[in-house]
Parts: structure tokens; C-alpha cells; sequence
């Protein structure tokens, strides 16, 4: 059935129920609005459903998996045995309990849900398609966050079956024995070491010529390091070529190879899914790379917001989620703008990365002056407690002591974040941090020693 062209006037629309969406539906329900929030799939969206959730619960997994090696070494023997199966549905039960959250929360805030595939058919006016079923909506104002979808790979398409996406592969009922990932970023990094733990022999095949492209070179180097020490393979400045029946062709500057492969996951980045709403019938302007243009209010026309994977900017859930409480606040005409001093950014790998603003060669490469202190986990006693001290904690500042980035390696180092992305937010001083009293033993110690030490009065390192 087709309903007709008459609409359904409504006050704020929301199109997309991931991470941005739903903040800014609940957010403009706080605010008064009348909500109405449109999701295709699950709410949560990619990241909760099929994404950061399911794949940081996967890691867990690998690491309970692996540790009888951890601590074979500290006098403790263990033995660990792995039921792919159950696995599975423990990850759909932790998803199933956070989507629940969202639902709960959405109808206690009186947001009004409806699941069908949203799409502009006028400036003011989306189409909302449920099976046979079509429901005109015209709105006040509209916040866009339909987010991304993984890029393919002509050569490789996806059959569900030997070739897979992450998400296919996350919720694998069986183990595979020859896993190679082609796309050597964070997503990549990170299943290729959660995969190694549970038993796979794990291939990465990687364009670029190392494995985490965009991070600082000793971020890279130590990252490369840690899959080596889990017999990670890695094929970096090689590109895939097709699957063959004795596994994945690959090329690069040895020449064509074969790697075995029972299972060949594409990870190599995503796509703005700007194209499948629609957004350009309502004047938006989007680029060459399907990204919708907005200002810092995240304003794309008079009435139309876009957040999230949409617009510029690295593709992560607490950007979109913070991009959220701006957009409904412009659409409520309450001053607000996303002007970030940094994002922060971690990979779940093994070691763990974690960077915050800037490091010490971009601050350069602005022009100022920096400076830089690394603090090594080996000085740490909480790391060596905890049975790893590879890696490190880097504190940099300008010129006159501002801190401008925070990097970290090693275990544990993801919750170092909101601290390191709290000093770099507020302009702190390299003395207001080295001057702040951190809890023994603890990983936070490490940034308050590398600000120490960049103040010229090092305690536990040269």
C-alpha cells in the first residue's frame, strides 16, 4: 500500500538512530521539541549493532583467550578452550541490551520512533518507506546522521561467505584458520589481533607502506611490533588483486603472491551515506567524497543539520555524539558550535593506542616551537605490575608550556583519553599537569611523569 502525497507535519525530525541520532532526539526532547526519529535498521546504528560494541567485546574475548600465556610467567597455569558459537551470542546479548537502553530511553523522553528507509523528495519533505508502505513527512527542522557504510572493493566482493565485512566476520560462528584482512587501519589492527589471540593465522594487507597510515611513526613502528609478536603477516605497499581458490592474489613491490585464506575480510575504510538520503534535494551541498558541507553549527540549508560520518572530520561515535548537542541547539536558536580544540582517537590493539591533539612534528609543522617528553611504561610500576610495559606516554607543548598533544602506547592506555583530551581541551599548562597529584599506582601516573619531565624535573625517567 502507498500512502498519498498528503504529509504529516512534524517538529524536529531525526533521520538515523546511531550514536548522533539518538543523542540529538533525546537532546531535542530535553529541549521541548517534538521528536520524531527515523532508523532503517537497529537503533544504534553501525557502531553499537555491528561495530565498536560487538568488536571491543570480541577483543575482551581474544584476551581471556590468551591468557595463559599472559601469565604463565607470574606462577599461575591456566588453560583456556573457545566455543565460537557461544561467543556469538554473547555478543548479541551484549548488543541487545544496549539497544534495549536506547529504545527505553528514546520513549521515556517521548521521541516518537519509526523504522522505515528515510529519503528527501523536497527541502522541506522526506519520504519513509516501510515494506509496501510510504509516509510523507514534512518538517520544522531535520538533523541528518545516516552515517556510513564500508567501502568495497571492486576485485573483491562481498559473498557473505569466503569474503566477508567486519561485521560478517564479528559474528563468525566459526573460527577461520587463514584470516587475511585487506585494509591495514584501526579496524584492521584491531580484529587482526583479536583474531591471532583466538587462534587464526591472521594475514594484513595494507596499501599504504606501514599499518595505521594516518598515526605518528612511532605509534606505527610499535603498533607493527605487537602484531609481529602475535605472528600477525603483514603485506604493507601491497593491494589485492582477487580471490583465487588457493586464497588472495595480492601485488606489490615483490611482485604477485597468493596468501592462504579460508576467509578474506575487506576493512579498508567507509563511505558518507549522503547519497542514500538524499540530502542534496534539499540544497545541501556535498563533495566529491559524499560529504555534506555545514557550518560550525553543523547547519547544511536554513533547516537542514548534518553530524556524524556525513560531514569532515575523523568517523568516530563521540564525534557525532557531541556534533549532536550543537546541531539541536542551533535548531532551538541556543548559541552553541562545534569547534573542537582535538578528537580523541584509540585503536583496541595490542599494545593499545591513544592520541590527542597534536604531535610533536605537526605542532612544528605549524610554525611554533615544541617540545616533547616521553615517559616509557618499563618506569612505571602500575605497567609492570600489570605484566606489560611496552610503550610509552608522550606529553608535547609549544613554546610557553601549553599542552597541545598527548600520545600513549601500550596496555591499558585507551582510559588514559579523557584525561589527556581534558588537558589539551582547556589550554593546561605542562605545570598544571605535572603539577596535579595522581593516584599510585595507576597508568595515569605516566602522563604526569612525561609532563614532569618536559617541566625539566623528571622523576622516574631521563
Amino acid at each position: 500500500m502507498v500512502v498519498g502525497e498528503i504529509a504529516s507535519s512534524v517538529d524536529l525530525l531525526v533521520i538515523g538512530g546511531g550514536p548522533g541520532g539518538y543523542a540529538a532526539a533525546l537532546h531535542g526532547a530535553r529541549l521541548g521539541r517534538q521528536v520524531t526519529l527515523v532508523e532503517r535498521n537497529s537503533l544504534g546504528g553501525v557502531c553499537l549493532n555491528v561495530g565498536c560494541i560487538p568488536s571491543k567485546a570480541l577483543i575482551e574475548v581474544a584476551d581471556a583467550v590468551a591468557f595463559p600465556g599472559r601469565v604463565a610467567g607470574w606462577g599461575v597455569s591456566a588453560t583456556t578452550s573457545l566455543d565460537m558459537a557461544a561467543v556469538r551470542e554473547h555478543l548479541t546479548g551484549i548488543v541487545a541490551d544496549l539497544t534495549g537502553g536506547v529504545e527505553r530511553l528514546l520513549d521515556r523522553a517521548g521521541v516518537t520512533v519509526l523504522h522505515g528507509e528515510a529519503r528527501f523528495s523536497r527541502p522541506n519533505r522526506v519520504a519513509v518507506e516501510h515494506g509496501a508502505t510510504v509516509e510523507h513527512l514534512e518538517f520544522r527542522h531535520a538533523v541528518v546522521a545516516t552515517g556510513s557504510r564500508p567501502i568495497g572493493l571492486p576485485d573483491l566482493p562481498l559473498d557473505g561467505g569466503r569474503v566477508v565485512g567486519s561485521a560478517d566476520l564479528l559474528f563468525a560462528d566459526v573460527l577461520p584458520d587463514e584470516l587475511v584482512l585487506v585494509g591495514g587501519g584501526y579496524v584492521g589492527v584491531e580484529l587482526g589481533c583479536a583474531f591471532a589471540k583466538l587462534g587464526s593465522r591472521v594475514t594484513i594487507v595494507e596499501a599504504e607502506d606501514r599499518v595505521l597510515p594516518g598515526f605518528d611513526d612511532r605509534i606505527s613502528r610499535s603498533v607493527t611490533r605487537g602484531l609481529r609478536r602475535l605472528g600477525v603477516g603483514l603485506f604493507c605497499g601491497h593491494k589485492a588483486l582477487g580471490i583465487e581458490d588457493d586464497g588472495l592474489r595480492v601485488t606489490g613491490p615483490g611482485g604477485e603472491a597468493v596468501l592462504p585464506a579460508d576467509t578474506v575480510a575487506v576493512v579498508v575504510g567507509r563511505r558518507p551515506n549522503s547519497d542514500t538520503v538524499g540530502i542534496a534535494v534539499t540544497g545541501a551541498s556535498v563533495d566529491e567524497h559524499g560529504l555534506v558541507m555545514v557550518d560550525p553549527q553543523r547547519r547544511a540549508t536554513d533547516t537542514v543539520f548534518a553530524i556524524g560520518d556525513l560531514t569532515a572530520g575523523p568517523a568516530l561515535a563521540h564525534k557525532a555524539t557531541a556534533e549532536a548537542e550543537v546541531a539541536v541547539d542551533a535548531a532551538c536558536d541556543r548559541p552553541n558550535a562545534f569547534d573542537p580544540t582535538c578528537v580523541p582517537m584509540v585503536v583496541f590493539g595490542d599494545p593499545q593506542v591513544m592520541t590527542v591533539g597534536l604531535s610533536e612534528a605537526e605542532v612544528r609543522a605549524t610554525g611554533l616551537d615544541a617540545y616533547a617528553h616521553r615517559f616509557p611504561f618499563s618506569a612505571s610500576g602500575r605497567a609492570h605490575t600489570l605484566g606489560d610495559t611496552e610503550g610509552f606516554v608522550t606529553v608535547v607543548a609549544d613554546g610557553v608550556g601549553t599542552v597541545l598533544g598527548i600520545q600513549a602506547v601500550g596496555s591499558h592506555v585507551a582510559e588514559l583519553a579523557g584525561e589527556a583530551a581534558l588537558a589539551v581541551e582547556t589550554a593546561a599548562t605542562v605545570e598544571d599537569v605535572a603539577g596535579t597529584i595522581h593516584a599510585h599506582p595507576t597508568l595515569g601516573e605516566a602522563i604526569a611523569e612525561a609532563a614532569q619531565g618536559l617541566a625539566g624535573r623528571p622523576l622516574h625517567s631521563d
